[in-house]
């Protein structure tokens, strides 16, 4: 279940050249330069000096036949620069529009193609173009398609896929909880595609309900293994791109019963190399694959008392394996020792521990093999906060901090893959912020996009952090913003935003982490007190203990570490403790449902948005991951569920869900309202139609929903000091 975020996104790098965001900064090979789209024209911007070459001019994306040129989504460059891919015409899959148009335009001769003539429009998904350069490999209706760009000759290389045998891609699961979307690779010498390939045909449908867009109202279906239903099996396998026979790659075990979240070439031609979780997801392995034979020999694993996360957790891209030493090491991200670490491993499964001590490695940025360091962020004295270190390959020096000591809050990075360059952004929850061009390892800034002004503050009311110690001995990071013109001899309501999952951390000492961005108005200038707490179960950077204090207790640790924060907070002489209100999102949601119903004493009001109100209602990948098997321990998912409390609400609460939500169903609300309603309770409801779990689809959706947030909660948890 990912957190749907709230976080305030900040611009801060300027429209034109520095326009990208972390994720589509289009570096070169070499990492000296990068690409952008300027006015439709693809330009090279060289580092330092930013010198700024047209590569392709906007006219030459304009297709035969045509007056306009392409709308550029994204693109991508061959190996060797000579062909790019344009990505266009794009659709939505799930979360992130995946599907498109794709055109090959030859550098030199300007010569621009359309691929995958005659599929249908909008068809194709994570288009690649062949290492030496002559073929492009797509996916197209669940099955993977070469295309020879010399000649426009297609090869459909896979002929089994449908709707729910999947390849090349993945199924809803696999998307949504392992961040797997691009489901094939190249082999470096181009002769062979390795795919996953996903079997989705045992999964039952879930049906969502439009009754709005046609007369007579008809189902969607959508392939969703509820929790404590079996996975899809996955499998891989390596198809010859000249006689399209695929070799299955022979895993031990039963493949129902396992995921595969990661798969790539073993810095050769002959091995796939492979991550695959057991369904629990606690214990890992690496296998090297041999791809002539299929036969699998497993060099590495691991188990953990509760899960193991997967890549996503610590890379900014789930995709790609890093390898080192001429392809005979890589590098791997565990927490076995109580903290997540960096390992290299080699292909015998010999490892080197490279980070020790106390502390977390958040996120693996860069790998710089020419100068044998590693990039990474930590912050080993405050987890609100992120820094960019670097270390020795073999660990022996380092780490050492990267980024400006004087700057204190939280740095990112889009770091060249030389690890040479890399923009930066930093920021703080305080207002202050600088957005730079740096050169690594010295951090020597050699351009500055903007900063805030020395002494200045921001217009809207200033954040501060704090921290709060439970009777339990737990600390708990926040963040709060006080009224405008705050009078401490008065008693303010306070608004409490909750996530309290795995899923995400809420606070951060980061500028736009703080806030309630529903709110219709000013609302530090109404005379709320906002907060944000995280407990344990949040993915801090506190080390595994603190995180996986959640394993088979979701809805009780997380909960309980909420409201006794709460009831130290309620001891401060300028919070009225009649006015409690609490409100959150998703997870957030079902964190909110759970105060009211378990707090009832704390807690007055609660907005809660896409909540999941029984466990056992959401999807078997990230439910499971935390809680184990119903199958084992039902009573940890029941004890956990809001519904199981339902009876014990004594006060306000407004539930909002889209009906069209395939991520957290509907349905969990609905049998919410079937338990309240036996019991008597008086809530307030809104359904937004075919509205999915960000509810943002639809003219005026976003507005009203705000309104409706703000209104309710001025009408039940009364604004301003008294």
């Amino acid at each position: 279940m990912k957190f749907l975020s709230l976080t305030i996104i900040i611009v801060y790098l300027s429209v034109s050249v520095f326009g990208q965001s972390k994720e589509d900064i289009h570096w070169s090979t070499s990492g000296n330069s990068f690409y952008d789209v300027e006015l439709g024209s693809l330009y090279e911007y060289m580092l330092p000096s930013f010198e700024k070459k047209k590569i392709v001019d906007s006219v030459h994306l304009i297709p035969k036949g045509q007056n306009r040129a392409l709308q550029v989504k994204s693109f991508s460059f061959s190996e060797d620069g000579k062909t790019v891919l344009i990505y266009t015409n794009s659709k939505k899959v799930w979360r992130r529009e995946t599907r498109g148009d794709y055109w090959a335009l030859n550098v030199s001769n300007k010569r621009l193609k359309q691929l995958g003539k005659g599929r249908p429009a909008s068809s194709l998904m994570f288009a690649k173009i062949s290492p030496d350069g002559t073929k492009a490999a797509y996916v197209s209706e669940h099955n993977i398609f070469v295309e020879d760009l010399a000649t426009n000759k297609i090869v459909q290389s896979t002929k089994d896929g449908t709707t729910r045998l999947i390849n090349g891609t993945f199924d809803w699961a696999y998307e949504e909880e392992f961040d797997c979307r691009d489901g094939f690779r190249w082999s470096p010498d181009s002769k062979h595609i390795a795919y996953w390939q996903i079997d989705a045909t045992k999964i039952k449908n879930f049906l969502l309900l439009n009754n709005t867009d046609s007369l007579y109202s008809f189902s969607i279906p959508i392939e969703y293994p509820k929790v404590g239903q079996n996975p899809s099996p996955a499998k891989v396998g390596v198809v010859n791109i000249t006689t399209t026979k695929t070799t299955w790659m022979n895993l031990p075990g039963d493949a129902v019963q396992h995921y595969i979240p990661r798969m790539e070439w073993a810095a050769n031609n002959s091995q796939l190399i492979l991550e695959r979780l057991n369904r629990k997801q606690n214990e890992a392995k690496i296998f090297l694959c041999n791809i002539a034979t299929g036969a699998s020999n497993a060099i590495y694993s691991e188990t953990d008392k509760a899960w193991i996360d997967v890549k996503s957790r610590w890379s900014d891209d789930p995709a790609g394996w890093e390898w080192i030493n001429g392809g005979k090491e890589f590098l791997w991200v565990s927490e076995k020792d109580g903290w997540r670490h960096i390992y290299r491993l080699g292909r015998d499964g010999s490892e080197t521990k490279i980070t020790t001590g106390n502390y977390d490695m958040i996120t693996l940025e860069a790998i710089d093999e020419k100068n044998g360091l590693i990039y990474f962020m930590a912050s080993p004295e405050n987890a609100t906060q992120q820094y960019l270190y670097s270390i020795s390959l073999n660990g022996q020096k380092g780490p050492v901090l990267v980024s400006p000591a004087a700057q204190k809050g939280t740095h990112n990075y889009n770091v060249s893959p030389a690890g040479t360059y890399s923009n930066h952004y930093f920021s703080n929850i305080k207002g202050e912020w600088v957005a730079d061009w740096v050169k690594l390892p010295d951090h020597s800034t050699f351009a500055t996009n903007g900063k805030s002004e020395t002494g200045s503050r921001r217009s809207a009311a200033v954040a501060e952090m704090f921290q709060v110690t439970t009777e339990d001995n737990v600390t708990m990071d926040g963040w709060m913003i006080k009224p405008k013109n705050f009078d401490s001899t008065k008693k303010y309501p306070v608004l409490f935003q909750v996530y309290s999952e795995p899923a995400s951390m809420t606070v951060k000492d980061a500028q736009g982490s703080a806030g309630t961005f529903l709110y219709a108005g000013d609302i530090a200038g109404d005379g709320y007190i906002q907060i944000g707490l995280d407990g344990r179960g949040t993915p801090s950077p506190k080390g595994a203990e603190w995180r996986k204090a959640i394993y088979r207790k979701i809805g009780i640790v997380n909960i309980r570490d909420q409201a006794m924060a709460t009831k130290k907070i309620m001891n401060w002489n300028f919070v009225d403790t009649s006015r409690i209100a609490v409100w959150g999102w998703s997870g957030g949601g079902s964190t909110t449902l759970n105060l009211l119903f378990q707090y009832p004493e704390i807690y007055k009001t609660g907005i809660s948005i896409a909540p999941v109100a029984n466990q056992l209602l959401y999807d078997n990948i990230y439910q499971e991951r935390y809680m184990g098997l119903p199958q084992e321990n039902r009573e940890d998912f029941i004890n956990g569920s809001p519904i199981t409390y339902a009876k014990n609400l004594r006060g306000n609460l407004l539930l909002i869900h889209g009906t069209g939500d395939d991520n957290v169903h509907y349905q969990g609300t609905e049998i919410l309202i079937n338990e309240l309603v036996k019991y008597g309770k008086n809530f307030q409801m809104m359904s937004y139609p075919n509205r999915t779990h960000s509810i943002s689809e639809g003219a005026g959706t976003r507005a009203h929903l705000a309104k409706l947030f703000t209104s309710y909660l001025r009408q039940n948890c009364p604004a301003g000091g008294r």
